[in-house]
């Protein structure tokens, strides 16, 4: 091989070896944060939502492993949309046993809340079309989530207040059997506000660390 060929094919070389490892290294790091977002989403259910009472039903299914939390890159609302249907067919596709529940957590986009409020409209239709209406429900949680009427520092927005945007995958059979079980479901929501209202300050920065990073 002339020397200028060799010369030129070591250049490349060297270049893809520096892309292989600039990919190896991305990769690493989308995988390190998707686990950061999980983890977070964890001690959200672990200290919040179980460890406040706030969902009567799920410490069971989450100590049985039967909550499934998946994390979303997405970057647009039909990939987005796109990765809701794949977990919609996996959790239609599986033993209750297995999975009770998903969450579909939001990373890359929606983190404005009127923005992800008027995804859900699509995630409706998506349900509709799927032919899953009526043996689904998606619940929505989000770092600013306000409830209609209410105002942005109403104590009560924090029922639904997650450190992630959220797509809470529900089967309409698991809620059914839980309302059975339980003896006052209708008295859940008006509880939760109470807990909510009558956490100090000190407590809410505890439970929602992130909103202090919030805007």
């Amino acid at each position: 091989m002339p020397p200028r060929v060799s010369l030129i094919v070591k250049r490349m070389t060297a270049v893809t070896d520096a892309r292989r490892l600039e990919i190896c290294l991305r990769t690493s790091e989308e995988e390190t944060r998707m686990e950061a977002v999980e983890h977070q989403v964890r001690q959200w259910l672990e200290q919040v939502v179980i460890g406040l009472n706030l969902c009567p039903f799920a410490g069971t299914p989450y100590r049985n492993g039967q909550i499934r939390i998946s994390v979303s890159q997405a970057a647009t609302e039909e990939t987005l949309l796109a990765h809701l249907q794949s977990e919609l067919e996996l959790i239609d596709g599986t033993p209750v046993a297995t999975v009770e529940t998903t969450l579909l957590v939001i990373s890359g986009m929606l983190a404005d809340f009127d923005a992800y409020n008027q995804f859900l409209a699509e995630v409706e239709t998506l349900l509709r079309q799927g032919g899953w209406e009526g043996r689904y429900q998606v619940a929505s949680f989000h770092p600013r989530y306000r409830f209609r009427g209410t105002k942005e520092d109403d104590a009560c927005n924090l029922t639904n207040r997650s450190p992630w945007p959220i797509l809470h995958v529900i089967r309409e059979a698991s809620i059914d059997k839980a309302l059975s079980d339980h003896s006052e479901p209708e008295a859940i929501p008006e509880r939760n506000i109470r807990k909510m209202r009558s956490l100090s300050p000190e407590e809410r920065r505890e439970y929602f660390p992130w909103l202090l990073k919030a805007p």
